[in-house]
């Protein structure tokens, strides 16, 4: 936790004219180390094509989140399309509509059509207890979120699964290195799914990863995110070109060597939030079972009129906060009319992601937590 004497919430707090704070920061790693990668790349002239950064960092990644079978890809939503076609999801998939947009557009990219059941309306995840309610023989897997890393009900979801002998997918973009019940929480489903956009916690620029439960599985995908190519002359797979380069990878090797640092600096933050803020909004409730990466730290607000006042008043003292996920994906313009799911709706429009990044300074975050607390 961060040493109140270092700077009392009661004192002053100001910023320079224009000094912004941004929900987030890309992490950028040591400077020197990078320019050693990218000399390798330059020295062998190798930039894409399963090249040997790609191969390095898979083989770590593995190590470090301790899972099997990891495939790095373009970016988290070409992770779910393929997850998708690898596993033949066909017709219905349920899923949450709280997540970010990608969780629903891949499924209607790839034509299936996502059916939504409501959230917990404290741990911010999808309601296992609503989700057998909802399937059909046209449905053919679940497609759960582990919001902002918050583990979802993975034991109940993977019963319901086998029951109806369904596919599950977890879209664990927030979940980089989260362990549930000692165990990574990425090897469970069929498949789960990460991102490695520049604003995670963990990031290749942009870049993705697939863990698959079956070896199979891995080895078609290798084939499809490359046209379906298996030789010089043999194409056996309808494929698409979601590789990751070399570049991508060099970026992703230098962070990884610097992982214990970003979680003790996020877990700092994070922390201080939670003392400071504990009593005047509502957190999301963490499962027991899992740990906590410090991805993202939401808060709850009363009303959504009280979110626009503070966030107006942030915006005007140059501090960016994120309405986080907003809006809920069961009212997207694209999809046809939905049963209206009203605990996301709820969640919605009363959520904000506070700044959170390995730089934010104890000076910056109580300019966050005094923005708060004064307007409640």
């Amino acid at each position: 936790m961060i040493n109140s004497t270092k700077t009392c919430l009661s004192d002053p707090v100001k910023l320079q004219k224009h000094e912004v704070i941004n929900v987030t920061k890309t992490y950028l790693p040591d400077r020197t180390k990078l320019d050693m990668y990218i000399d390798k790349i330059y020295s062998t002239a190798w930039v894409t094509n399963n090249g040997q950064l790609v191969k390095e960092l898979t083989a770590r990644l593995e190590e470090y989140l301790g899972v099997q079978n990891l495939l790095l890809v373009t970016n988290g939503t070409l992770a779910l399309q393929i997850a998708y076609k690898v596993l033949g999801i066909t017709g219905q998939a349920i899923t949450t509509p709280f997540s970010f947009v990608a969780t629903t557009s891949s499924l209607v990219w790839e034509g299936i059509e996502p059916i939504f059941v409501d959230i917990d309306h404290e741990t911010f995840c999808i309601d296992p207890s609503k989700i057998e309610e909802a399937i059909t023989p046209e449905t053919t897997a679940i497609v759960p979120v582990h919001v902002f890393g918050n583990a979802c009900d993975v034991d109940n979801i993977e019963k319901i699964a086998q029951k109806y002998n369904l596919k599950t997918i977890y879209d664990g973009a927030h979940a980089f290195g989260v362990q549930y019940n000692g165990r990574s929480l990425l090897s469970y489903g069929d498949a789960a799914i990460l991102s490695f956009h520049a604003t995670k916690l963990f990031h290749t620029i942009e870049g993705g990863a697939i863990i698959f439960r079956n070896k199979e599985d891995l080895e078609r995908a290798k084939l499809m995110i490359n046209f379906g190519i298996n030789g010089p002359d043999s194409v056996v797979e309808l494929g698409i070109n979601a590789k990751m380069n070399e570049f991508q990878a060099a970026m992703g090797l230098c962070v990884l060597d610097e992982m214990d640092t970003i979680l003790e600096q996020r877990a700092e933050i994070w922390s201080h939030y939670e003392n400071s803020l504990k009593g005047y909004v509502q957190l999301q409730k963490r499962n027991f079972q899992c740990t906590n990466n410090y991805s993202y730290f939401p808060v709850l607000f009363k009303s959504e009129e009280k979110l626009m006042e503070i966030k107006a008043s942030m915006n005007a003292n140059n501090i960016n906060p994120r309405r986080y996920f907003f809006p809920s994906l069961d009212t997207l313009n694209y999809l046809h009319p939905h049963v209206p799911q009203m605990v996301s709706w709820s969640i919605a429009n009363r959520i904000l992601c506070l700044p959170l990044y390995s730089e934010l300074s104890v000076h910056e975050q109580n300019k966050v937590i005094l923005t708060i607390r004064d307007l409640l």
